[in-house]
């Protein structure tokens, strides 16, 4: 499974670097255009036997349709004042991919870039959880939509599903969702989806998928007590998210220093297969997008929400005060 998403990375990363150059050049894409280069990308990889489900190629309100299929009749031109929404996958012999990214090729707006941030800090709670074996999966759907619930804002999806191996791309158990009373133990060993988004009929769609294994900790810290084993969760899908899109500023250190960790993975293991089929425009963009993000220092740091239209501070006033004295950065 993992040796199949180091090869899926390889194919979506130069597709969104060829379509990157492409909105840059004005060439003309559509939904049906991305979406057949996508699929012949992915089918020069070793052992690819096709495409795990239709791609969801979505640009701006197609975006908002959950499972959106881009046809003749829907087919749009892929421009440079909105969201483009790409959720794919692959069937390769030694497994299955499930990927959703979203891109931006103009300037994007202030609400755009804090929903988009939002989703990704949903996103990335849930991967760097840690809990113990057996936690029932629903259980942990309100770390992907805090940060959203926060500022009134939901999605009306699961959070993730479990992933097959050159099968079906939605496999049970795991089923990690508010909406129904079932649960099922998480394990070590399971693979899932990790895929909160954010929607709007107008403005189109948001969505982050990246695929998580559940690992055993094994640190010392996790065996002094007899609470039983705890579990994380291992990225194993590898594309980078879009730098221009994220408001750093929203985002804790712990988030920054995941964001870190996956972007050291992404060029340790992507970059590595990208130098060895030659992909050099590829390997670039994937580099740039991966740049070690430095954690922002103490300060009194003013968060204003587009979505609520009400500015509020991260810390009280004795608080800013202290963050003034010492770092002068009021």
């Amino acid at each position: 499974m993992k040796a199949s998403s180091i090869r899926d990375a390889v194919a979506l990363i130069e597709f969104a670097d060829i379509l990157e150059r492409g909105m840059k050049s004005r060439v003309v894409w559509d939904e049906l255009k991305a979406a057949k280069k996508l699929k012949q990308l992915r089918q020069e990889q070793k052992h690819n036997r096709g495409l795990s489900f239709p791609s969801i190629s979505a640009y701006g309100k197609n975006g908002a349709v959950i499972h959106y299929k881009p046809n003749n009749v829907t087919n749009t031109k892929i421009g440079y004042d909105a969201f483009y929404l790409l959720d794919s996958g692959g069937q390769y012999l030694d497994g299955t991919t499930d990927v959703t990214r979203t891109f931006h090729y103009g300037t994007p707006k202030p609400f755009e870039i804090e929903v988009y941030t939002r989703v990704l800090m949903g996103a990335i709670d849930l991967a760097r959880a840690t809990f113990l074996d057996g936690t029932p999966d629903t259980r942990l759907d309100i770390l992907a939509r805090w940060n959203l619930f926060k500022v009134g804002l939901n999605y009306r999806h699961g959070t993730g599903h479990g992933i097959g191996s050159y099968g079906f791309i939605h496999e049970s158990p795991i089923q990690v969702r508010v909406y129904s009373s079932e649960e099922h133990p998480m394990r070590e060993g399971y693979f899932f989806s990790d895929e909160p988004g954010y929607y709007e009929t107008d403005m189109g769609g948001v969505r982050l998928e990246t695929i998580l294994q559940t690992v055993k900790k094994t640190d010392a810290l996790y065996q002094e007590k007899n609470y039983g084993n705890f579990l994380a969760f291992e990225p194993v899908t590898l594309v980078p998210f879009e730098p221009h899109l994220i408001d750093y500023n929203l985002l804790s250190d712990d988030q920054i220093n995941w964001l870190n960790y996956y972007n050291r993975l992404t060029r340790e293991k992507v970059g590595a297969e990208l130098k060895k089929q030659e992909k050099t425009s590829a390997l670039k963009w994937m580099m740039e997008r991966t740049e070690p993000i430095t954690p922002r220092q103490p300060r009194c740091e003013r968060s204003y929400s587009s979505v609520s239209k009400a500015a509020s501070y991260d810390v009280g006033i004795f608080s800013c005060i202290l963050t003034w004295f010492y770092f002068g950065q009021l």
